[in-house]
């Protein structure tokens, strides 16, 4: 059994499958995700899942370094490359929040020390997780503080449910469906 937000579609399944979910804990895959959420506000996942190449090419493959030294310049060529979403705000944004990655690591030692540590207690999460506890769940505190957070740090488009998603793809919460089999391979 898989969680139902997958459907059939291949690419999608091997993300649920093989991503979704697993804990990570690399500074560059963190970022990497972090931006495409924010890429992803007001679209499908699926979308920015099969641009994901692309902006993988566009923005040097989450380095978080060269991404926080993009230029006028390089967004002007961001803007005009139909591969990505051409939104100039998420772009500017992608490109701020290397920057504000840049000083949590300076402070932190990692992205993920930073990131991990909001990771939410237990009781802050169902016993049990099932689609219609996942629908009416919402973004939990974790999410609103980690977000407040970000936001307070000058991190940009990190609203409560773009850092839930974010937290749901990159492990700090399990949100697999009860009967899922890779719920059974992440709690082990």
């Amino acid at each position: 059994m898989r969680c139902w937000w997958c459907g059939d579609d291949a690419l999608y399944v091997a993300y649920h499958d093989h991503e979704w979910g697993r804990p990570v804990h690399d500074d560059r895959r963190l970022f990497e995700k972090l931006c495409l959420e924010g890429f992803q506000a007001g679209l499908s996942w699926l979308t920015i899942l099969r641009k994901r190449p692309a902006f993988r090419a566009a923005f040097e493959d989450f380095d978080i370094e060269a991404v926080a030294g993009f230029d006028d310049t390089r967004v002007e060529r961001l803007v005009a490359d139909p591969t990505i979403v051409r939104h100039r705000g998420k772009i500017s944004s992608a490109i701020n929040n290397a920057r504000r990655s840049l000083e949590v690591i300076d402070e932190f030692g990692t992205l993920d020390a930073f990131v991990w540590r909001s990771q939410p207690p237990g009781e802050e999460r169902p016993d049990t997780i099932r689609r219609a506890t996942l629908e009416r769940l919402g973004a939990p505190p974790a999410a609103h503080r980690l977000a407040r957070e970000l936001r307070r740090r000058g991190f940009t488009f990190v609203g409560a449910i773009t850092v839930y998603a974010f937290m749901e793809a990159m492990g700090l919460v399990n949100d697999h469906l009860e009967g899922c089999a890779v719920r059974a391979q992440i709690t082990g």
